[in-house]
This record gives C-alpha cells, sequence and structure tokens, in this order.
C-alpha cells in the first residue's frame, strides 16, 4: 500500500474566486467553439479554393500543351521575345504554336500584315524586303508538315532565312504576296536550348 500524501492548500493570501455563473460559462465556451472552428475552418477553406485552382489550372496548362497544330491568338510576350518573333501591329489571323524537345525549340507563327507591317517585321529581326527571294520557300517539309502549312494557290511566294549564332534563334520566313496591301507573313523561329 502506498501511503497518501499530505494535501497542500493554497497560499494564505490569495482570494479564493467565486463561483462561475452560468451565462458567462456558456459565453467562454462559446467563444472557445469559435476560436477552435476558425483555426480549423480557415485552413480548410484555403485548401479547398488552392486545391480548385490548382486543379483548373492544370486543365488550362494540359489544353494548351496537348494541342497539335496551330492555336488562334497571339504567342505570349515571352514566346515572342525568346524566338525573336515580333508580330506586328497592325496583324490579323494570328496564329502559333510551339514544340519543344530536348534538341530544338520551335516556334510556329502566322499572321497577315499591310505593307508597313511587313517591313516593320522584317526590320525587328534584322532584315529587309529585298533580302526576300522569290519561289525561295525558306520552311522546310518538316516544318510544314507540322504547322499544316501548304504554300501553294496564287502568289508570289517570296521567302528568307535569317541565321544567328547561337543561342539566338534562326528564322524561316515566307511571305505571300498575293495582295501586296495585306501580305501573309509564316515564320519558323528555331533555338537550341
Amino acid at each position: 500500500m502506498t501511503p497518501s500524501l499530505p494535501h497542500q492548500g493554497g497560499p494564505p493570501d490569495e482570494p479564493r474566486r467565486p463561483a462561475e455563473d452560468p451565462r458567462h460559462k456558456a459565453r467562454r465556451r462559446a467563444l472557445t467553439l469559435l476560436i477552435i472552428g476558425l483555426l480549423i475552418g480557415v485552413p480548410a477553406g484555403y485548401l479547398v479554393i488552392s486545391a480548385n485552382q490548382s486543379r483548373n489550372s492544370g486543365k488550362d496548362k494540359e489544353a494548351k500543351y496537348s494541342a497539335t497544330g496551330l492555336t488562334q491568338g497571339w504567342p505570349s510576350k515571352v514566346q515572342r521575345r525568346l524566338y525573336q518573333v515580333s508580330v506586328p501591329h497592325p496583324a490579323e489571323d494570328v496564329a502559333y504554336y510551339e514544340t519543344n524537345n530536348w534538341k530544338t525549340s520551335r516556334l510556329y507563327v502566322q499572321f497577315r500584315t499591310n505593307a508597313a507591317g511587313l517591313d516593320s517585321f522584317l526590320e525587328t529581326m534584322g532584315a529587309r524586303r529585298d533580302e526576300l527571294k522569290k519561289d525561295d520557300i525558306a520552311i522546310g517539309d518538316r516544318d510544314r508538315k507540322v504547322s499544316g502549312w501548304k504554300f501553294t494557290g496564287p502568289g508570289p511566294w517570296l521567302g528568307l532565312t535569317h541565321h544567328q549564332k547561337n543561342p539566338a534563334p534562326t528564322q524561316d520566313v515566307v511571305v505571300n504576296l498575293s495582295d501586296l496591301n495585306r501580305p501573309m507573313v509564316f515564320v519558323v523561329s528555331r533555338t537550341v536550348p
């Protein structure tokens, strides 16, 4: 049998607290429940919202990267800067497609512009209109197959290849001048990562 320890009383100079009334006890418990609910509910709500945003973002990216072929719209500013493809203003019928692998990354862009827009595009690339060669389809068979471009129909068709030292991209350009006021431009810009 274990001996019982003597009971120690409280300090003699401390006054006794009165018993808690029921209303105060209920208020204290309600406040405690509210705090616990907030401590659990706020992070849980944040996790649910974050998970939904993450799932939606993944679906958007999946749709973007599972696209095969040209997508209507402008390439992002980052893509245009990386591949050095400056789509001029005004431009319409703009479409693009990007491919990446361990060896080469390519950006395919097409757009229709006016004569000044064509000159501006070529100038930002470091080329001039007189460098375009008639009937020179600079975009190769492989890139035509990937993009779905068929350079047939009324012309004239002009092209050039703008070579640059790595890591700067090399651009292949084909221009359809069947409508001199609204030339159609096709560009493949490739870079080695």
